[in-house]
């Protein structure tokens, strides 16, 4: 690819699947009010508790939506990246940053006004629609943190966690994998719990082969064996 176009690909919103509906010269026109930045590294994107009210869109790479405790412990709300979008919760109430975003790695971003984002939701149906599905999403994903916060032993929610992170394997039918693991501390603040116990948590499946590392990635050798594990322990867990 030629330097023009890698130009033109990574400041362009054609790979966010909420603009499907968008006629390719109205988003051009979208993209000339955006602002395009590129982010490094451990480098904060927005603050909680900020006024601004913009819309970031990941095109490349991958953020971490994270708030603290009171005690400063670090608490993970989510993984964001290429092709999701966050922001949008102030720029509809208009109230603060509800979290603070950092960049996991080298990360692109498109920044939209918050006057832009909410027309284009008026005007697009499927727009809007798109972003109740996300919304309804975080609400359930919260929920359902909850219930094993209350249900689950630490090892176990980090099982929960590594499952739906996983996605099937293009190349092996039957197989799940988790592409790329995340570091050990970004899945023990997912799961309110501490970095060693997530390491011993995954460590001791490895003998029984029902999760196997290779490189970066993690494979769920049976996927259907470690949900019955997660649900087993629940069960157990509620009846004490």
């Amino acid at each position: 690819m030629s330097t023009t176009l890698a130009l033109q690909s990574a400041r362009s919103l054609r790979g966010i699947k909420l603009f499907e509906c968008i006629s390719d010269p109205e988003l051009k026109a979208v993209e000339g009010q955006c602002r395009f930045r590129s982010y490094a590294k451990a480098e904060t994107l927005l603050d909680k508790g900020s006024l601004t009210r913009e819309v970031f869109f990941v095109l490349k790479g991958a953020a971490a939506a994270v708030t603290f405790s009171p005690a400063g412990r670090e608490v993970t709300l989510g993984i964001i990246r290429a092709g999701d979008m966050f922001g949008e919760l102030a720029a509809i109430d208009q109230e603060p940053r509800s979290a603070t975003v950092t960049a996991m790695e080298a990360t692109d971003v498109a920044i939209m006004p918050a006057e832009l984002f909410r027309d284009l939701l008026m005007k697009h149906a499927p727009m809007a629609f798109g972003v109740l599905q996300r919304l309804s999403n975080i609400v359930r994903t919260t929920g359902i943190r909850i219930m094993e916060l209350a249900t689950l032993q630490a090892a176990q929610r980090v099982y929960a966690e590594l499952l739906r992170m996983a996605k099937p394997d293009a190349a092996v039918p039957g197989l799940w994998v988790v592409r790329p693991l995340p570091p050990m501390h970004e899945i023990a603040s997912l799961t309110g719990t501490t970095r060693e116990t997530v390491n011993r948590a995954v460590s001791q499946l490895y003998p029984s082969g029902l999760l196997k590392r290779k490189g970066r990635n993690l494979f769920i050798m049976e996927r259907d064996k470690l949900m019955e594990i997660v649900q087993s322990l629940q069960v157990h867990h509620g009846r004490k």
